[in-house]
């Protein structure tokens, strides 16, 4: 079926799932939920790089719980949209860098729940690049009507050419525009106003969304850069500052969590951090296993693999990794399970993972990605996989275990019998899964 926009959303035929646990008479534990900006897998050193240096992060994996499967949409957008209503994209996705009006997000669930909320970064939800056909564009109220009580975000309500995101930020705060100079840097106006906000709220829960505007191009000089101490250099564009992007991302979260321990609350606050998309494709990353070239935009696994570690000391066992699937619609049903509410969603609640009860791993996770934004719609394309296999909606069938970059389809008619029984339950899953974009 070609895709309609006018179509109404939630005709679907996959059936949504409840969650409804309950957390109990226990204290609400505080959430912060950090995802950079264009930053895959293999970025950190945890997870096997050796081209750049994520100590606090690591440290942050050994003593929490890191995920070796989480799996993200293509193209921020789609990613975020996806995060925060835990739907498929063809359930609820219209335009890039727009949520449609109506939409619950985590930032709704949270604050019935009775958290204080807030959300810094990034956020291109407006619907700014399509302003002839959505008249709420420059709306400022669009972050209360999605259950954020402050925000301090880019790409609100002006454009990206309007102004940049790291030196001299163009930066919308609670109503206002900032006035910001060329020693003003981004990240830190970011991370100042979360740590701002956890101060003033944390005699109660509150729950903090920061998606990252690093390690997004353009690639330029961060403070902890030599060339940064040259004003002319600051805007110099170079993949060689990656490096230096990715340590300052991993010295904001330091940052952060430091606030906690400062305050003492680190005990009752589960920090994530992912990413939202793979690497861009200029980035080329040396790693354990090898030279891992950025996916981003392609549903290839270096486009939808992103890093995952939580942390929330004295309740995540130290050290435990888990090796099974996640997606980014199970965030939003786990922070149901944190905050005992419920919500009907696509995702399944990893919070018993946290707390080491019995947990039944996901067999499957699906990618629904028709981004409609320029060149990137040409890699449109859905697929449902298990750990080992991946199918296609045109037939196209991996040995992810021999075969991650996907070069080499499986011939269906050589398949031996336990490639065969995989590839149908594949088939079966994606069956129930509507097309609603021609491939």
């Amino acid at each position: 079926m070609k895709y309609d926009t006018l179509t109404p959303f939630f005709l679907a035929t996959l059936a949504l799932t409840s969650c409804n646990n309950r957390t109990g008479d226990r204290k609400a534990p505080n959430i912060i939920l950090i995802m950079a900006d264009d930053m895959g897998y293999e970025c950190l050193g945890c997870n096997g790089s050796l081209s750049y240096k994520t100590p606090f992060l690591d440290s942050m994996a050994e003593e929490g719980m890191l995920f070796r499967q989480c799996h993200s949409q293509p193209l921020s957008t789609p990613s975020r949209v996806k995060l925060m209503t835990g739907l498929y994209n063809y359930r609820n996705y219209d335009y890039f860098d727009h949520l449609a009006n109506g939409q619950y997000t985590f930032g709704n669930l949270m604050k019935e729940a009775g958290y204080s909320t807030c959300i810094a970064g990034k956020w291109q939800l407006n619907g700014i690049s399509y302003k002839d056909k959505i008249p709420y564009w420059n709306d400022t109220t669009r972050t209360e009507q999605f259950g954020f009580d402050e925000y301090c975000l880019w790409q609100y309500t002006r454009e990206r050419k309007e102004g940049e995101r790291y030196s001299k930020p163009l930066i919308e705060q609670n109503g206002r525009l900032l006035t910001t100079d060329e020693d003003d840097y981004g990240p830190d106006i970011f991370a100042d106003y979360i740590i701002g906000f956890i101060d003033r709220n944390k005699t109660r829960p509150f729950f903090i969304y920061y998606p990252m505007v690093l390690v997004h191009d353009p690639f330029v000089p961060a403070p902890l850069s030599e060339d940064w101490e040259k004003r002319d250099q600051r805007y110099q564009r170079d993949t060689a500052y990656f490096k230096d992007m990715v340590a300052y991302t991993d010295r904001l979260v330091a940052r952060i969590v430091k606030k906690l321990q400062d305050e003492k609350i680190e005990k009752n606050t589960i920090v994530i951090f992912t990413g939202d998309n793979g690497t861009g494709t200029a980035i080329y990353t040396k790693t354990k296993t090898g030279i891992i070239r950025g996916g981003k935009g392609n549903t290839k696994d270096a486009g939808t693999h992103v890093p995952l570690i939580v942390s929330w000391p004295g309740t995540i066992k130290e050290g435990s990794v888990y090796e099974g699937l996640i997606e980014f619609s199970d965030f939003m049903p786990t922070l149901a399970e944190v905050a005992g509410r419920t919500v009907e969603c696509d995702g399944k609640s990893f919070y018993k993972l946290l707390t080491g009860d019995d947990y039944e791993p996901r067999k499957t996770l699906s990618v629904h990605y028709d981004p409609r934004w320029g060149n990137s719609s040409r890699n449109r394309n859905q697929f449902v996989r298990t750990l080992t296999h991946k199918l296609y909606i045109d037939g196209k069938f991996f040995d992810l275990t021999e075969d991650i970059t996907e070069s080499r389809p499986l011939n269906i008619d050589s398949l031996s019998r336990m490639e065969k029984k995989t590839y149908l339950f594949l088939k079966s899953e994606l069956d129930k899964h509507p097309v609603w974009v021609k491939f």
